[in-house]
This record gives structure tokens, C-alpha cells and sequence, in this order.
């Protein structure tokens, strides 16, 4: 009883305390007006907006080294370490299992030691290749001074340099002899107007032209197009090139023969555009292209998608009044079937789970966001290009080795899809030591999320590690966009679409463009008469078949 009475004062001495100091507290802050509370609300504020100020001043800096290192700097995406010599590999924090260590380890040590020990290809010494025989020749004899009658020649030597005159323009005459029969000559005497003329005199007929009412010959369209689409080249230059010569073509007519072009050559055009879906592996991406819209009357920024089929190398450009929506894309691949590779954008994710759709990512992309991140968090980035590097290294093994693609897929088996499983827990695991909505964090924030799309490219060895054929396709695009500046408007746009496209499969397959346009431009005519006719004998990787099956000897029996 006495503990229970002890306790029980105790109690009472502390809330009799307690109140004491409440009310003590009270009187102060009436005192004081509130003072003290202010103050503690004061710091809190001031605290929260010091720490939103640390986000923008880390947000800013990290901007201003990205565009440093992006506009002083060289630009490449090949990843050199620092110091090699101290890399490390942090896996403190990873949930990875013991025999999945292993194996990722074994498989980095593979690759590594394959790229120190393979024997690099000798380089062969720069062969001077003499200059084609038909070319014509024009002579410069110098002689040496102080030459006379008691000297002997003995020999020469010839030294050939490449000179460059303006091109050559001609004109293309075609005579067609108008015949009749002696019996009938005086008939054709007698018998006036046009009906009596056809009854009684023979002539060939006009062979089909590439613009009938026009004097453009195919050559001369097949050089104007080439100069502007592969050596960006705006006609307006190229009709100040021909002014020099002495020809003067109004730009009104050239532009009348692009437009007419455009037409002749559209059938081909969406015939490509079948073929290429027909196959079962695309590379699909999208870029700018500057058209006039007449209500803004400016140049507003409009988007030509490309598609290229990686297994067939053809690619065609894909226009539809300048859209980037996800409808255009939604409508271009609706029946296709396959494999499609392409960036992160996210209009193409609708096509993730559509049955007979595979769709693959790229590396390349994932690659240029942590070498973007270097400088914010070198330790981080670091690590990612290092196990991004190793999976190229295994691309590389294979190109080496010269291996099937059944081959290739078993390698990536073997050594890539463990770098990858290693790689995708490391990406989880560091996400809360990156800064909030740093780069860093962007980097791993989309790696992650398409890590499912990255990863596919090791089923099968067909598929390739990143997008770059179809980018290298989009380059002459940003190259022309600097010249000649913008289309004059959807139509003009829709032109270009086909001529990049026709040039870009010529480019692809290694095929003359200014043999192969001034051929397909001569005979197409006779093929949008005749329906009978595949336009597909007429497209690069066709022809380029024909051409050498017509130059092959032929063998004897």
C-alpha cells in the first residue's frame, strides 16, 4: 500500500510540474505576442523554399554543363572511362543471387578478354588506284631547261591529277523519217487535212516521254532531283549553275517538272511502301521537316516518319500533313506483322500488346541519356556505359567471328542476357540514390521503363542492339533542312517523302542513283500504261539484280 501511495504522489508532484510549466509557457507567449511561434513557421518556410532553391540551382548547373559538353565540346557516344585503371563495381544494395553473380561475372570476363586479346585487322596502306581509261585526256608536256642536241631522252614519268570542268549539257534530237509508197505519192498530193495525211504516210511512233509536254529529259529531271535530295542542292543554285552555262530555265518550269515527277513516280512509291511492310522486321523513327503553312504564313515545324525493313534494306519516308500523332502511326503499321524497333516515344507503345507485334527498342538512345548524365554523377553513369559497353562488345564478338544469326542469338544467350539481368536489378536498386529529376534519374527512369523492349533483341539473331540504320536514313532529311531550308507546302512535302524514299533505297543498296532515276524515269511511262506490269522489276534492289544478271557473261553449254 505504501509503494501504491508513493506512486500516486509522485504522479500528482509531475502533472502539478507539467502545469506549472504550461502556464509559464502560456505567459511567455502572451509576453512575447506570438513572437516565438512565428519565428518557428518563419524557419520552416524559409527552409522549404532554401531546399526547392537547392533542386533549381542543381537543376540549372546540371542544365549548364549538358550544354557545354554539348556545344564545346566533341560529340560522341563512345564511352573512354577516366582512368580505367580505377574501375570499380559497385554492387553494394543488389538483390542478385549468388549463381546469377557468377555467371554475369564470367560473362563480363569473356567479353573483356576477348577485346584485349583479339588480333586487330592489319591496316592496309592507302593505294593510289589509277584514274578510269575513259576518261579524256589533255596534255601538258614540260620540258626541263637547258636542254640541247647533246642530250637523249631515255624515258618519262606521267603523273595524272583529276580536273573538274562544268558539266556537260546536250540536246537529245529524235528524228522520226516519214515514208510513203511511190504509188501513193501522188495521193498524198491530192488527198489534204490530217485524215488523208495518216491513210497515206508511215512514221514511228513518238516513244513514251517522262513528261510529254515537256522538253525535260530524263537525264536532265534524274540529275535536278539527285542534286537537291542527296547533295542538297535547292534548284534555285542549280539554275544559277546552268545560267553560267548559258542556259536560262525559268524556276517556275523546274518547279512544274518536280511536280509532274512526283506524279510519275507515286505508283512506285506506295509499291515500295507495300514491300517494306511485307517483311517482318522495321526500324521505325520520325523527324522534322519545315513546311509553309499559309494561314501562319510562316514555316512551321511539321514530321516525315521513316520506315525502313532491315532484312530487304529498303526504307521509304512516310508524310502525312505533318503530323507526329499517334493516329499516324496507328494507320500506317495497321496490318502489320513483326518485329518493330524504335525509339521511346510513346506513341509507339500502343503496339505493345498487339498479337503478331513485336516491339524492340534501342540502345543507342539508352546509351546518349547516361553519357548525357556523366557529369551529374560520373559513378552512377560510369557503371551503366561500362555494362552497356559490354553488350556492344558482344556485337562485336559476332561480326568478328562472322556468325550466322542462329549463331549470334546462342552468343547472346550465353554472355548478353546475363549482363542484361544484372543490369536491369543494378538500375532498381541505384534509382534512390539519383537526384530527383536530375539526369541521372531521367537516365535510369527510362532505361527502366522500356528495359522489357531493350532486352528483346537477344531472341533473335536478326534483330539489331539499337535504331541507328534508320537514323543514318534520316540524315540527308537534317542536312537538306539546312539548305533548302523548308517545303513550300503539304504537297511539296509529300514529293519530297518519295524522293527520299527512292534515293534512300539507292543508298542502301549501294546503287547509282543518277544511272538507276535517269533509267526508271525512261520506262516508267511504259509501266503506268500497262497494269500488267510489276513496278516493283523497277525498284533499286531489282534493278541493281537485273543489272547484273545483263552484265554477267553468259555461259556456254
Amino acid at each position: 500500500m505504501q509503494n501504491t501511495a508513493d506512486k500516486d504522489a509522485f504522479i500528482e508532484t509531475l502533472l502539478q510540474e507539467r502545469d506549472e510549466l504550461y502556464q509559464e509557457l502560456s505567459k511567455l507567449r502572451q509576453a512575447d505576442g506570438g513572437a516565438l511561434e512565428k519565428a518557428e513557421k518563419k524557419n520552416a518556410h524559409y527552409e522549404k523554399v532554401i531546399k526547392e532553391k537547392d533542386l533549381i540551382i542543381n537543376k540549372l548547373t546540371d542544365q549548364l554543363a549538358w550544354f557545354r559538353r554539348k556545344f564545346w565540346k566533341p560529340s560522341s557516344e563512345k564511352y573512354i572511362p577516366t582512368d580505367p585503371a580505377q574501375r570499380k563495381l559497385d554492387f553494394d544494395g543488389i538483390d542478385i543471387l549468388p549463381e546469377e553473380e557468377t555467371v554475369i561475372k564470367a560473362s563480363a570476363n569473356e567479353i573483356i578478354t576477348y577485346k584485349r586479346t583479339r588480333v586487330e585487322r592489319e591496316k592496309k596502306q592507302p593505294v593510289r588506284m589509277p584514274l578510269p581509261e575513259h576518261l579524256r585526256r589533255e596534255e601538258e608536256v614540260i620540258e626541263p631547261e637547258g636542254i640541247d642536241e647533246n642530250w637523249v631522252r631515255i624515258g618519262e614519268e606521267v603523273t595524272e591529277q583529276l580536273e573538274n570542268k562544268p558539266g556537260e549539257l546536250y540536246v537529245r534530237r529524235i528524228i522520226r523519217p516519214k515514208y510513203a509508197l511511190k504509188k501513193d505519192l501522188q495521193l498524198v498530193h491530192e488527198v489534204s487535212g490530217e485524215e488523208g495525211q495518216e491513210k497515206a504516210v508511215k512514221i514511228a511512233p513518238l516513244p513514251l516521254l517522262p513528261l510529254p509536254r515537256s522538253n525535260a529529259g530524263a537525264s536532265l529531271l534524274a540529275e535536278l532531283i539527285m542534286s537537291k535530295y542527296m547533295y542538297h542542292l535547292p534548284f534555285h543554285r542549280q539554275l544559277a549553275m546552268f545560267k553560267l552555262e548559258g542556259i536560262k530555265i525559268p524556276a517556275s518550269t523546274v518547279n512544274d517538272w518536280f511536280v509532274g515527277c512526283g506524279d510519275l513516280l507515286r505508283a512506285l512509291y506506295y509499291r515500295l511502301k507495300e514491300i517494306v511492310l511485307e517483311s517482318d522486321y522495321i526500324q521505325v523513327d520520325e523527324s522534322t521537316v519545315p513546311v509553309i503553312n499559309n494561314e501562319k504564313h510562316r514555316a512551321v515545324k511539321a514530321y516525315l516518319w521513316v520506315v525502313r525493313s532491315v532484312m530487304k534494306n529498303l526504307v521509304f519516308f512516310h508524310y502525312d500533313k505533318g503530323s507526329r500523332a499517334q493516329r499516324v502511326v496507328i494507320e500506317l503499321l495497321r496490318d502489320y506483322k513483326g518485329a518493330v524497333q524504335t525509339d521511346g516515344y510513346e506513341a509507339y507503345s500502343i503496339y505493345e500488346n498487339k498479337k503478331g507485334v513485336l516491339l524492340l527498342s534501342c540502345w543507342a538512345h539508352a546509351r546518349r541519356k547516361f553519357n548525357e548524365a556523366l557529369k551529374e554523377d560520373q559513378s552512377g553513369a560510369t557503371y551503366a556505359l561500362e555494362q552497356i559497353s559490354l553488350l556492344y562488345g558482344v556485337e562485336s564478338m559476332a561480326e568478328d567471328q562472322e556468325l550466322d544469326y542462329q549463331q549470334r542469338a546462342e552468343l547472346r544467350s550465353r554472355l548478353a542476357y546475363p549482363i542484361l539481368l544484372g543490369f536491369e536489378k543494378w538500375i532498381v536498386s541505384y534509382m534512390p540514390k539519383a537526384l530527383p529529376k536530375g539526369r541521372m534519374s531521367q537516365a535510369l527512369t527510362y532505361t527502366y521503363s522500356l528495359f522489357h523492349r531493350l532486352s528483346r533483341y537477344h531472341l533473335d539473331g536478326r534483330y539489331k542492339i539499337d535504331n541507328n540504320l534508320v537514323e543514318n536514313t534520316i540524315r540527308p532529311l537534317a542536312l537538306g533542312r539546312k539548305n533548302y531550308m523548308f517545303c513550300g507546302n503539304h504537297d511539296a512535302a509529300e514529293n519530297a517523302a518519295i524522293m527520299y524514299s527512292l534515293l534512300g533505297c539507292c543508298a542502301a543498296l549501294d546503287v547509282n542513283p543518277r544511272e538507276w532515276l535517269t533509267d526508271v524515269l525512261t520506262r516508267i511511262p511504259y509501266y503506268n500504261n500497262d497494269y500488267s506490269r510489276d513496278l516493283a522489276e523497277l525498284l533499286p534492289h531489282n534493278w541493281k539484280a537485273g543489272q547484273v544478271l545483263q552484265n554477267s557473261p553468259l555461259e556456254i553449254q
